[in-house]
């Protein structure tokens, strides 16, 4: 099979029901749609085997989180490209065809996505596109110089309209995990997602490992997609605050090492330069959390604290399969340092520039 296409389904009945049918007729002959389940509890299954009886199903005995359930989903599944898609995604008839495209006439690049736009509910309750990038990747993500991620068309909880501005074909450092396409090859030799981060930025930690392999990460803007969002966890979960703050940490220990030493720093000076950085981090997220504690949001602040003792747990388990060094057999790239590291302070840039964000990043990093 040349492509499956695996949705990781949770309690999410609804949104299956609205999206698979275009999702379904938007794949042809060497494509195959999978639905993955996390031992949902809304009769997800049920309505599957009713009302899509020709799809195939994988269902798992527990939730695993999006790690692990797709670790495990993926495992049974054969093909040359997989493509990880959410639930709540909507697509048109010709989404996939360009990331396939892509991908084979390109062999240097491990992973792709789409552009990712906002679908939203009208007052009848109808979906409806926008031409207004969505928060979960927009048009192709980067980190800032203290690993905040953005993305070109979101900054911080702003994100901006498409106007053609990205319509070229980019390098980044990761795409959204929303929809993204890895090549299964890719995604066998790293050893798939790091299980530890259970949910949330655990796509962010596989594209930096595939670009220290070697691997480009590119967002082709000749596929769209709409995403709702917000479908497992809701914005002001204080769960998912603190699944994004602690997967933060983890998301720089696990690579920020590793990519000075593909720019040249030696291995003992690059370690102690990361350590410093995760170390002013988790400084300016006990600001956060003081910030909260003063303006009685008191669950955020335990929340952070709590990201950050989990962090110091998960630190000390395995971490996936060692990833290759750079130039990884089947690339011809240089050991050099991922694109998408951004030497940009995003969070005061971004409070003191407002909407001018977009114009001064397109301007400092995304000239086409």
């Amino acid at each position: 099979m040349r492509t499956a296409v695996v949705i990781l389904n949770w309690n999410t009945k609804g949104f299956l029901r609205s999206f698979l049918p275009p999702l379904l007729r938007s794949c042809g002959e060497d494509a195959e749609v999978i639905v993955a389940d996390s031992a949902s509890t809304d009769g997800s299954m049920e309505m599957m085997s009713e009302e899509f009886p020709s799809v195939r199903t994988i269902p798992l005995d527990s939730n695993y989180g999006f790690t692990g359930g797709y670790n495990r989903a993926l495992a049974k599944v054969e093909a040359d490209y997989y493509v990880l898609i959410n639930s709540d995604i909507l697509v048109d008839d010709h989404w996939l065809d360009p990331l396939v495209a892509w991908m084979e006439t390109h062999p240097e690049c491990g992973i792709c996505g789409p552009k990712l736009h906002a679908l939203v509910k009208d007052a009848k309750g109808r979906y409806v596109k926008t031409t207004r990038f969505e928060y979960a990747g927009a048009a192709g993500g980067y980190l800032d110089r203290f690993g905040f991620p953005f993305c070109r068309g979101r900054v911080m909880k702003r994100v901006c309209e498409d106007e053609g501005q990205y319509d070229t074909p980019a390098e980044a450092l990761w795409c959204t995990g929303a929809c993204l396409m890895v090549r299964s090859s890719v995604w066998k030799v790293l050893g798939g997602l790091d299980d530890r981060f259970f949910a949330h930025m655990e796509e962010i930690d596989l594209c930096w490992r595939a670009r220290l392999a070697g691997w480009k990460v590119t967002v082709v803007p000749q596929s769209t997609v709409w995403h709702l969002g917000g479908g497992t966890l809701a914005p002001d979960s204080p769960w998912k605050l603190e699944l994004n703050y602690r997967n933060n940490l983890l998301l720089l220990d696990n690579n920020l090492a590793s990519s000075l030493q593909a720019a040249g720093i030696p291995v003992e000076k690059a370690a102690r330069k990361a350590a410093r950085k995760i170390s002013f981090r988790r400084f300016i997220d006990n600001c956060t959390r003081f910030a909260y504690a003063c303006t009685g949001k008191r669950e955020y602040a335990a929340a952070v604290k709590k990201a950050h003792e989990g962090w110091e747990e998960l630190r000390t388990q395995k971490a996936p399969a060692s990833t290759p060094a750079p130039g990884y057999p089947g690339t011809d790239s240089p050991a050099v340092a991922p694109a998408g590291l951004a030497c940009v302070n995003m969070v005061p840039n971004a409070l003191l520039r407002g909407k001018g964000i977009f114009k001064y990043l397109d301007n400092k990093l995304f000239k086409q």
